[in-house]
């Protein structure tokens, strides 16, 4: 199948309030086009360069998601334009988006990122650290970033009990943040609650998710020559 009619299924198949966050890292501009030209506009990338090389050449409306790890010197490149931060799990990440957004005249949105798997490898915020960065004084004083919600990505099992319960597991803290009078993250703009990939983003839609990232499943396999 095509790109185009991989995400035709893709929007039929989602719910109305679930995003697609169409991950296209590796992929050349010719197959983001075909994703935009059959209505996508929320991309994805994990590296900072090559995601401000696509946004050079794509259209002005794409939405672009850094969705890999970021490191706090690249910040200054996706400033300009970036939308959406998922991977955020630092205050000291947090302020370095703040001060080059500021520097851009933007605000920018981020999600913390909370490691709900097993594996070593994930980076993320344990659920205290999380509500602590989240109460502190000093995200008060940040400006130029708005914290829109959570992320997570579940242990790369083929166990879907497991992936489920950590899922849920992130739900339950993104609940429990909802309800939380947290200054910089305020009931309605605390709404994003992004969990799941190519192999396990039906698990995660049951479980609550309304962002999924896809890649594979839209673009084909990656090639990382």
């Amino acid at each position: 199948m095509s790109i185009s009619e991989n995400l035709k299924k893709f929007k039929a198949e989602l719910p109305e309030d679930v995003m697609l966050v169409a991950v296209s890292k590796t992929k050349p501009i010719s197959d983001l086009m075909e994703a935009y030209d059959a209505g996508q506009r929320i991309f994805g990338e994990n590296k900072i360069q090559e995601m401000e090389s696509k946004w050079q050449e794509m259209p002005k409306d794409v939405q672009w998601h850094m969705i890999g790890h970021v490191q706090r010197n690249k910040v200054k490149y996706m400033a300009p334009f970036v939308n959406m931060v998922h991977a955020v799990d630092s205050l000291k990440l947090l302020k370095e988006i703040n001060k080059e957004a500021e520097k851009n005249e933007r605000t920018i949105e981020c999600l913390l990122q909370i490691k709900i798997a097993e594996e070593d490898s994930k980076f993320g915020l344990d659920e205290a650290d999380a509500a602590e960065l989240l109460s502190s004084e000093e995200i008060k004083k940040l400006k130029n970033v708005k914290i829109v919600g959570l992320m997570g990505m579940a242990t790369f099992t083929d166990d879907e009990k497991q992936v489920s319960e950590e899922f849920q597991k992130l739900k339950k803290i993104f609940d429990r943040f909802k309800v939380q009078p947290f200054d910089c993250a305020q009931g309605d703009s605390f709404k994003v609650l992004s969990m799941g990939m190519s192999g396990d983003y039906r698990i995660a839609i049951a479980n609550g998710s309304n962002m999924v990232r896809v890649g594979s499943a839209i673009f084909g396999e990656r090639n990382y020559q």
